[in-house]
């Protein structure tokens, strides 16, 4: 009797542990799946400047290469190196004792010629009158004259030897053509210097304002003219910022000027030339320079934080977008350039989709999602939560 009781036991408990497994599946199946809970910024199109950033060095906006007009010793150097100079200030003085004398002999010839002048136009009068009484030939009188228009002829070229005497004599005093800052003089007091020489005695060069030129590729800037074709696409107002060269911002915006039109075929770049200001002289000729360019503006940008944009397995941007019905949906999308930290969307997204920016490693495509609406902060570059939450149950 013992025996059976406990075979019969041991049947009863195996039917309901039985009976347990098979109900156990059934409850958890009927449980709903919990949502993930996901932080969002909501697409809205906005007005960006749309940068390109080129490479470029500084230029002077003037330079003058000093170099005598006139041969002669250098007597003296009447400027300090590294300084500031004005327009005609006298740099070098070379000897003028030759030219002094030159000057005195055309004077000299000049009172000659007047003298001459004054005794033919006498001679000329008289025969005038002697001609009327009738008193000397014809013949006479027209030589007479002759003898008068030579004599002012002398007197004009007399004067223009003085003038080219006078022109030399002030050569002597070599000036500065601009203003500017002048360089490191390349000769001493006695050395010889001719007319016209090849080498510069120094250099004078304007610095403020001063240019920079920008190289752009003729790619680029293809691309650029077939952006302003482009609907919400305006063409920028030209104003461009400096990177030095330690990677600082140059304290004063410049404005494009002219953009060479013709391509270096060495280089397959066009020049773009911008004009700064430099009260402080802090750019100097030839530094290297990174100028951003404000070529156009769009009126109806789609920014996305760069944490928005993913990568498929092919290496091409995607997005998670939260749906109407509060399922995930990946997006295929399209983007033109980063503007900080933001890309610019040109396909894939519009008004007023969900980009997941926040949990996007717990989730995938038809995930059920719980959402709060997020901010991007532009100036951090951080997110920040906003006064309203949105939930799936919400939409």
């Amino acid at each position: 009797m013992l025996s059976k009781f406990k075979y019969a036991s041991g049947v009863i408990l195996i039917m309901l542990l039985a009976g347990c497994e098979k109900q156990a599946p059934t409850a958890s199946a009927s449980a709903p799946a919990p949502k993930v809970a996901v932080g969002v910024v909501v697409i809205k199109p906005q007005k960006v400047v749309l940068t390109t950033e080129l490479p470029g060095r500084a230029a002077s906006s003037l330079v003058a290469e000093i170099r005598p007009q006139v041969s002669g010793i250098i007597k003296k150097r009447l400027f300090k190196e590294g300084q500031d100079v004005k327009e005609g200030e006298p740099l070098y003085q070379l000897d003028d004792s030759t030219y002094v004398s030159t000057y005195n002999q055309a004077q000299a010839g000049l009172d000659s010629a007047k003298a001459s002048l004054k005794s033919a136009q006498l001679t000329y009068d008289r025969y005038k009158a002697l001609r009327k009484q009738n008193n000397v030939s014809q013949s006479d009188l027209d030589n007479v004259y002759a003898t008068y228009l030579e004599a002012a002829a002398g007197k004009k070229k007399a004067e223009a030897s003085v003038e080219s005497a006078k022109i030399n004599l002030d050569y002597t005093k070599i000036r500065s053509p601009i203003a500017g800052r002048i360089g490191i003089s390349k000769v001493t007091v006695g050395a010889l210097v001719t007319a016209s020489q090849a080498n510069a005695l120094t250099t004078v060069r304007s610095l403020d304002p001063v240019y920079v030129d920008l190289s752009q590729t003729s790619l680029d800037q293809l691309k650029q003219r077939n952006l302003l074709t482009t609907p919400n696409i305006t063409e920028g107002d030209g104003k461009v910022s400096l990177i030095l060269e330690d990677g600082s911002t140059y304290g004063h915006q410049g404005i494009l000027k002219t953009r060479e039109l013709n391509v270096d075929e060495s280089t397959g770049s066009v020049t773009l030339r911008a004009e700064f200001p430099n009260p402080d002289n802090k750019l100097l000729p030839g530094m290297f320079v990174r100028g951003e360019v404000n070529e156009a503006v769009d009126s109806a940008a789609l920014l996305v934080p760069q944490q928005g944009v993913l990568r498929d397995v092919k290496g091409l941007p995607i997005a998670y977008v939260v749906n109407k019905e509060g399922k995930v949906e990946e997006h295929q999308l399209k983007t033109s350039r980063a503007i900080g930290n933001q890309w610019l969307v040109t396909s894939g997204l519009k008004e007023g989709d969900k980009v997941i920016v926040e949990g996007s490693s717990k989730i995938r495509p038809g995930s059920m999602v719980s959402v709060t609406q997020l901010q991007f902060d532009t100036k951090t570059d951080t997110m920040k939560e906003m006064n309203t939450s949105e939930t799936s149950s919400s939409n």
